[in-house]
């Protein structure tokens, strides 16, 4: 049997055929959760997709939401571009499409946040539509089977991996057999052990055979991440902290957060250029919050304010968050953190 044959054969029996986006499958119910699913794990994004289809059954209802819901439905998944590259995506489709998700390969790539791979899976998950996909999971199983040398992000390497992917990928049943290889590569060809016993392809996979799969992927040279440290201010009159809403570019883009300085001494200056009269300072715990090429040491400091001053209310882009009723706003995981920071100083007062 062909390669795509015994995946597809080991798809039927042992497969996972009920997450769900694979029920009622459409071209944009499948783009939602390929996108959720980028460096997620499956049960964190099962919660969240549910939501999300729920309160956006649709891509035109995605177009038409605020910016504001849209990442507060993502408030905790992380790699924010992803939600805001949706929503740019969405007004798109709904714009220039007439609401009707794009059906030709080249078309999906073309939309904000869509890469080869993703366009692929999407066409295919959804319309059977024979593309080759390259995802992590698809990679290492390839990788593995080859014994291709190199590591993800070298171009030699991933040209190498689209080569074996156009190559085995089948011209029907492309849906189940895309589906097949990200399975396998998730749950039986995984990182660490996996399970050659239960690999259809084990029997002429090279890396299985010459006792290597340990050795593939190649790993890429690791460098120490760089460590930078930020004061994030909280001016609270202790029912309310106030927020503001970031540029749209760099670290939590469009998202809401506090007021930064990079030292101690700049916190005063900070207040009185917002015209707040600040009562009280309180250095909290400090915590360190880790990016993909950075660390960043956060000290979160709590400054009782006298009373607010109207005018930030006229702000746009900055808000009083009540502590106790919150607000459907996003926020990175750093401000739900100091948040609950917040509001357990105030509960203990």
């Amino acid at each position: 049997m062909s390669f795509s044959s015994l995946v597809l054969s080991w798809f039927k029996d042992q497969g996972r055929k009920h997450f769900p986006w694979q029920q009622n499958k459409t071209p944009y119910r499948v783009w939602i959760s390929e996108i959720m699913l980028q460096q997620t794990q499956v049960a964190t994004v099962i919660p969240y997709y549910q939501r999300f289809m729920k309160s956006f059954p649709t891509v035109v209802d995605l177009a038409n939401a605020d910016e504001d819901t849209v990442l507060h439905h993502w408030t905790g998944l992380g790699y924010y571009a992803r939600a805001r590259n949706l929503h740019k995506a969405a007004k798109i489709i709904r714009d220039e499409y007439d609401g009707e998700f794009p059906q030709d390969i080249e078309s999906v790539i073309a939309l904000p946040g869509i890469g080869r791979s993703t366009a692929g899976a999407i066409l295919s998950l959804s319309l059977n539509q024979s593309h080759p996909i390259l995802d992590g999971n698809v990679k290492r199983v390839l990788a593995r089977y080859y014994t291709q040398p190199g590591y993800s992000g070298q171009s030699q390497y991933d040209k190498a991996l689209w080569e074996h992917s156009e190559m085995l990928t089948p011209l029907k049943q492309a849906a189940d057999y895309n589906q097949a290889m990200m399975d396998l590569g998730a749950t039986v060809c995984t990182r660490g052990k996996p399970r050659c016993e239960a690999c259809p392809v084990a029997k002429d996979c090279k890396a299985q055979r010459s006792g290597t799969t340990d050795e593939y992927p190649g790993k890429k040279p690791k460098k120490d991440k760089p460590i930078k440290r930020t004061y994030m201010l909280m001016f609270t009159d202790g029912e309310q902290v106030l927020m503001y809403k970031r540029p749209q570019s760099g670290i939590w883009g469009g998202l809401w957060s506090f007021y930064e300085a990079e030292q101690p001494e700049q916190i005063t200056d900070i207040g009185k250029n917002l015209g707040l009269e600040v009562d009280s300072q309180e250095i909290l715990d400090e915590f360190r919050h880790t990016f993909s090429h950075f660390h960043l040491d956060i000290v979160p400091v709590k400054l009782q304010i006298h009373k607010q001053p109207t005018i930030i209310n006229d702000h746009q882009g900055q808000l009083w968050y009540h502590l106790q009723h919150g607000a459907d706003i996003g926020l990175a995981a750093s401000s739900k953190t100091l948040l609950a920071k917040l509001t357990t100083s105030k509960e203990s007062t």
